[in-house]
């Protein structure tokens, strides 16, 4: 009984803990948005914030009412190729004005010679939330029209991180010898091109890109609202299967306005973050460390234990797979903790 109250409270922790990944990942989303509009069109932070909330309401909240999110699949190619126009223009500009002369071979392998522990355990907070898009998966196999098979979810996994890690790669590489290292970075790779934004090229580039984090709005506002309803459901003490014999309104069953109310709900404060919080940096060190690390180091080896726990005659603590999962936590734990720590020092100026 004891173990069955701490899965469930395991499993409401880490749907609020895959909750604020995804508010900071949509918040992050909105925030490129607006540093597009102002690298496109020179404007001051009110004209920034008046259409970061624009796009929040006619284009984010439609898109947030959709029931399924599986529709996004077929922009992704596009999303892909946005990316890779991004990777393009960061090699013209590269051979355009030459290695930034920051570069060195000591700053580009090191880093900054006043580089910090605390700034290395960032870079590592945004590897964590670069990587970390699990969370849509359930969601998005549960709407195929067939069986996925295991060798098929295999080469579709390697076959995805295979492209974004060599997109991650490139931009890497290019942005830091076109842009250099410390101070010479911007906020974000948006802001690095406003020296060139006349070029059309760019604009077309940056323009792509917001293209990009919008079609992808959606599948980090869809978690959000399945873990609100999901709140909603067990305070009435119902499920998703009682929505055909709930109380109709206005042609929707009751659970259906609480999704929209959800959805709808969690847009609203997806702007309200994004319009208030406006560096871009900040917000992925944060998520990466405190969102990010636990559900992508903590949760599998937790749930592992919990599962082998089951079997109580069989279950050991020197087990190799239960020792592994032992310090897979630990390393999670410390990611989460000093990750979380590092993350708040910028943002408090110190």
């Amino acid at each position: 009984m004891a173990q069955e109250v701490w899965l469930q409270v395991m499993a409401i922790v880490t749907g609020f803990m895959n909750a604020c990944v995804c508010l900071g990942s949509a918040a992050g989303y909105l925030i490129v948005c607006g540093q597009v509009f102002v690298v496109v069109f020179p404007t001051d932070d009110a004209t920034r914030n008046l259409f970061v909330v624009s796009v929040g309401i006619f284009v984010c909240c439609p898109m947030a009412l959709a029931r399924h999110v599986g529709f996004t699949r077929h922009l992704a190619a596009m999303t892909v190729g946005a990316l890779i126009l991004l990777v393009i223009v960061v090699a013209w500009y590269m051979g355009e004005h030459r290695i930034d002369e920051s570069v060195t071979t000591e700053s580009f392998l090191l880093g900054p010679g006043e580089a910090t522990f605390v700034a290395y355990m960032n870079s590592i907070n945004n590897m964590i939330f670069a990587y970390n898009n699990q969370f849509n998966v359930p969601q998005l196999t549960r709407e195929l029209t067939h069986e996925p098979s295991r060798d098929g979810m295999t080469k579709v996994a390697i076959l995805s991180t295979s492209v974004t890690f060599l997109l991650y790669a490139l931009v890497f590489l290019l942005s830091v010898l076109a842009f250099g290292v410390a101070e010479n970075q911007k906020d974000s790779l948006i802001l690095d091109l406003m020296p060139v934004r006349e070029e059309i090229h760019v604009r077309i580039s940056l323009m792509a890109v917001m293209f990009s984090v919008l079609t992808c709005f959606q599948l980090h506002i869809y978690p959000i609202q399945q873990f609100l309803a999901y709140l909603v459901r067990k305070a009435r003490g119902c499920s998703s299967d009682d929505e055909k014999a709930d109380v109709v309104y206005f042609g929707r069953s009751l659970t259906r306005w609480y999704d929209i109310f959800c959805a709808l709900g969690s847009v609203c404060l997806v702007v309200l973050i994004a319009v208030v919080i406006t560096s871009l940096r900040a917000m992925l060190d944060f998520i990466g460390a405190f969102g990010a690390a636990y559900i992508s180091f903590m949760v599998p080896p937790m749930w592992i234990i919990a599962l082998r726990r089951k079997d109580e005659q069989n279950f050991s603590w020197f087990n190799k797979e239960i020792l592994w999962s032992v310090s897979f936590l630990a390393l999670g734990l410390f990611l989460f903790v000093f990750g979380t720590y590092s993350a708040i020092l910028p943002i408090l100026g110190l």
